[in-house]
């Protein structure tokens, strides 16, 4: 049923992604009437979830959209309309951000910036954030886990066999493998194995696919549904597009907020607006938004919306081995041990920081072939991608971008456009290296055909799916969007909540961070209400 726009609402959230959708959780628990925009419908369930080419090659649950990058060249961005946002297809890896990383640290391609908001003030959010997201995980076991005073509310999920043999490779390198943090819906016994009856099922198809199962702990399960179940005080406004927020004359709060339902345009209006649309989306609203009072784009005094665009460096990498590996459910095991510099690690010394390794789901020979390995598969000859993917150990890396004011997004003659030059791939490439040399004595790639198998592909422009910055935070309205509680500079009523905030990105999954930065944000606009 589409809702009453005519009416005014308390607080208005558009997007119900990780950001929108905890927000939309936490307030509606006020009572106070609150609507969630959601520019998507429900992500239907069918087989086409699981489904390698549906989702991988026909590209079936992404944006139907055509950006432009700075070289010219046309792409798909990796971005997803539906209630739930883009957590419908993350692979559900909730990590925290280092204390580290909250502070300046100086990279191979120099420096990432302090947060102007440290760890601990994000720490207790952190907390609830992993409870409320049915995080599985073991405290202790990554030697750069920030501090906590409680465990995980649940214990992580276990290592299939061989996946458990590479963790005792890598401990016997003196090395420090660690259960990554999941959030899943399921029912484990002590082992930490799945029961017959959980929801989060222990398959392949997981990282980039929907939850056939909804077992996999995204917004809409965890945040949306239950708490519009709850609180009849809370809207939900599907296929709902809002392409613009209208201000006063003088620009010092949003009025409305201009959309299109069905073709035509409406204007919702509500007393607080929260944006969460994703780093690059809530960017793009804010340029369109643009009136006399905010010529540049709405919050722009500083010229810096849509630019420090950040991403992470990502790669994923398959080791071959003679051995097939038989894994279903291999998104269990991650290493930290390089996240540092020489300083933090003295038995792995190095002048920078590297970045962070993790296990990435199963891959098969439909998505081998349609992530463009083929080219790089002269060393197989005769071998079919099924054998590949039978036959490989799937690696995740993640090294850290940096902020630079000319990777942006913007609009140029009503087109999208994507700027993004790559920076810090220096410490990316010695830490894909590393992990070469890893595999190696750990002996998961033997010679074979006389070569060392290890095939990699860095993340194309429109891999989004660790998009930050764009509306970064900060004290200084000359040089940045929101305010410290993520509070638009200059407009007193306009808040983000996704990862646009971000002033570095570090290089771990960013979602968890998203999730707890909402929580605090919240509990701002909590005070105000009440």
């Amino acid at each position: 049923m589409t809702p009453d726009i005519e009416e005014r609402y308390d607080v208005v959230i558009v997007g119900s992604g990780p950001g929108g959708g905890t927000m939309a959780w936490k307030l509606a628990q006020t009572g106070k009437r609150v609507l969630l925009v959601e520019r998507g419908d429900y992500l239907k369930r069918e087989r086409e979830n699981w489904d390698t080419k549906a989702v991988f090659v026909d590209g079936r649950y992404q944006v139907n959209e055509t950006w432009t990058s700075a070289s010219g060249e046309t792409f798909k961005p990796g971005l997803h309309y539906f209630v739930g946002g883009n957590s419908k297809v993350y692979g559900a890896v909730l990590l925290r951000l280092r204390e580290e990383d909250f502070d300046t640290i100086r990279h191979a391609g120099g420096l990432s910036p302090e947060w102007p908001v440290k760890y601990d003030e994000f720490e207790p959010y952190y907390q609830v954030a992993e409870e409320l997201f049915e995080v599985r995980g073991v405290r202790g076991e990554d030697p750069t886990e920030p501090h906590s005073p409680k465990p995980y509310k649940h214990p992580p999920i276990a290592h299939e066999p061989r996946i458990a043999e590479l963790s005792e490779g890598l401990k016997r390198e003196g090395l420090h493998p660690f259960h990554l943090p999941m959030g899943g819906l399921m029912d484990q016994d002590e082992t930490g194995a799945a029961t017959p009856h959980s929801k989060l099922l222990r398959c392949d198809p997981f990282d980039g696919y929907p939850s056939l199962t909804n077992g996999k702990s995204d917004s809409q399960i965890i945040c949306v549904d239950p708490a519009l179940a709850a609180h009849p005080n809370l809207t939900l406004l599907k296929n709902a597009y809002v392409d613009k927020l209208l201000t006063d004359p003088a620009g010092r709060e949003v009025t409305g907020l201009e959309t299109i339902i069905e073709s035509r345009r409406h204007v919702i209006r509500g007393d607080i607006v929260v944006v969460a649309c994703g780093a690059l989306s809530s960017a793009l609203l804010f340029l369109r938004s643009g009136n006399d009072a905010h010529p540049s784009g709405l919050a722009n005094r500083s010229g810096q919306v849509g630019r420090n665009y950040m991403r992470h460096n990502n790669a994923t990498v398959l080791a071959i081995s003679r051995t097939p590996n038989p894994t279903e459910f291999q998104k269990t095991l991650g290493l930290n041990d390089f996240y540092h510099a020489h300083d933090k690690s003295p038995a792995n010394p190095r002048e920078f920081p590297l970045g962070h390794i993790q296990m990435v789901g199963k891959s098969d020979g439909t998505q081998i072939e349609a992530e463009g390995l083929p080219e790089m598969l002269h060393w197989l000859p005769q071998k079919p991608f099924d054998w590949i993917a039978r036959h490989s150990i799937d690696f995740w890396l993640t090294s850290e971008d940096l902020p630079i004011a000319d990777n942006r997004i913007y609009y140029r003659n009503g087109q999208v456009h994507l700027d993004l030059a790559p920076t810090n791939m220096e410490a990316h490439e010695i830490l894909r290296e590393t992990l070469r040399q890893i595999c190696d004595k750990v002996d998961i790639h033997p010679h074979l055909l006389d070569q060392k198998l290890y095939l990699g592909k860095n993340t194309p422009i429109g891999g989004t799916a660790h998009q930050a910055g764009t509306l970064r935070f900060g004290e200084d309205s000359e040089t940045n969007v929101l305010d410290l509680d993520c509070r638009a500079h200059g407009l007193d009523n306009l808040y983000v909540t996704d990862a646009s905030f971000f002033p570095s990105i570090g290089a771990v999954n960013p979602t968890l961070t998203i999730i707890a930065n909402a929580l605090r944000v919240a509990d701002r606009i909590v005070e105000r209400l009440n």
